[in-house]
């Protein structure tokens, strides 16, 4: 009798356990879509930039605002979107971000003029902000934690590739059509992934609604603002980012100019070294699991910091490796950061990830902005002068938090609120 029921039971649960397994790897692909279908929107006029500059007669460090007022926009949206997410729910609020964005881009290449242009960008990236302020906190209610990391370097995997293909397709278009067809092609295959990421997306199951009040909203922030290890994250993501994007706002102006003198779609090929941020996303979410997190961002801003250097020589090959290098080191550096922001978050986690997006891309809007006055003045030599600067702070901040890290440990007396994110960390 007892192996009689004993027997249906064990199938239930393996059947339980292959339906949380299925489950799990079609929220994977979902996010992995969302991740293409956000970033090629977001980073497109990157490639776009010298074009835009010929076109409307404007500078780089104007021309570079169709990045910058994206970016910006998006951060501003982030919190507002996040605490919305909150109260509707996660799926729903993606899902509109999507699809909004996706319209406007097939809209863009019809601008008559850059200020319509910008304007449009900076609209665009309020409705693009609904992705990346919910997909953090949707993994890590839906995702286990001991998973949590790899989920989410194959979701950081997916907008580097968007990033790749954001800059590719308009490089590539651009050899043979004007910044508006380059522009229309993109908007075309985030359309595409649009659709594709729509279908894919399960409904929340661990997700839980809240109130989304602004006094708890403004509550939820200030719980994250007093951890001082999350701020520390958070500044990190401000000076990472804000570096990265400068570095890539400003590479194509580099190589079409003297002395490379490369055409369009020859240097757009060079964010070809987007790939090795697609591999670093997915290696340094599951390798930090392991080494543990302390570890493989200290490795990865050192790897950042050798790339910049070898990116120094008006060499072609010394430039590509440096930014191969630099681009591995950046992403490996963000998917940690990402995921030990969701390990640390107490309360609520979408307050925790929103502000660390608002930081990330509020760095991405200020310093990618900013550094074209560099650039202007001192070029290629000034624009990585400014990065490295930025690294450094960079290095201190994640000090700052190791420290306070461990001071935590050793005042919590073990208390399991404090003491269970180091175990891991310590490793």
């Amino acid at each position: 009798m007892t192996s009689t029921t004993a027997q249906p039971s064990t199938n239930a649960i393996a059947q339980s356990q292959s339906a949380d397994v299925a489950h799990n790897r079609r929220i994977t692909l979902a996010l992995f879509a969302a991740g293409l279908t956000t970033f090629a929107s977001m980073y497109n006029a990157q490639a776009l930039l010298p074009s835009l500059s010929e076109a409307f007669g404007a500078t780089p460090a104007r021309a570079a605002l169709a990045v910058s007022l994206t970016t910006g926009c998006l951060a501003l949206a982030i919190v507002p979107v996040s605490a919305l997410s909150s109260r509707v729910g996660r799926t729903k609020v993606m899902i509109g971000s999507a699809v909004a964005a996706a319209v406007i881009g097939l809209l863009l290449p019809f601008s008559p003029s850059l200020e319509v242009l910008l304007a449009g960008r900076a609209v665009q990236g309020i409705a693009l902000a609904g992705v990346p302020a919910v997909a953090m906190a949707y993994l890590a209610e839906e995702i286990g934690t001991e998973g949590l990391g790899a989920a989410m370097g194959v979701y950081v995997a997916g907008t580097t590739i968007g990033g790749l293909a954001g800059r590719l397709i308009p490089s590539f278009t651009l050899d043979v059509a004007s910044w508006r067809w380059a522009a229309a092609a993109v908007g075309v295959a985030v359309a595409a992934c649009t659709v594709w990421f729509v279908r894919l997306l399960p409904p929340s199951r661990g997700f839980v609604a809240r109130p989304a009040g602004l006094r708890t909203v403004l509550g939820d922030l200030g719980t994250q603002l007093r951890h001082r290890q999350l701020l520390a994250l958070f500044g990190l993501a401000f000076v990472l980012m804000g570096g990265f994007v400068s570095v890539y706002n400003f590479l194509g102006y580099r190589l079409t100019q003297r002395p490379f003198e490369l055409p369009a779609a020859v240097a757009g090929s060079v964010f070809l070294l987007y790939l090795a941020g697609t591999v670093a996303s997915a290696w340094g979410g599951r390798l930090a699991d392991r080494v543990g997190r302390h570890r493989m961002l200290t490795a990865s801003m050192a790897l950042m910091g050798l790339g910049l250097a070898l990116s120094l020589p008006d060499r072609l090959g010394c430039v590509a490796v440096g930014v191969l290098l630099y681009t591995a080191g950046f992403f490996a550096a963000h998917t940690v950061a990402s995921a030990w922001v969701g390990t640390l978050a107490r309360g609520n986690r979408g307050a925790a990830s929103s502000l660390y997006l608002f930081f990330y891309y509020l760095g991405s809007a200020v310093v990618g902005g900013l550094s074209g006055l560099a650039f202007a003045h001192a070029g290629w030599l000034g624009l990585t002068g400014t990065v490295a600067a930025l690294l450094a702070v960079g290095a201190i901040l994640f000090a700052v938090a190791m420290i306070r890290s461990r001071n935590g440990i050793q005042s919590s007396a073990g208390s399991p609120v404090e003491s269970r994110p180091m175990a891991k960390l310590s490793r």
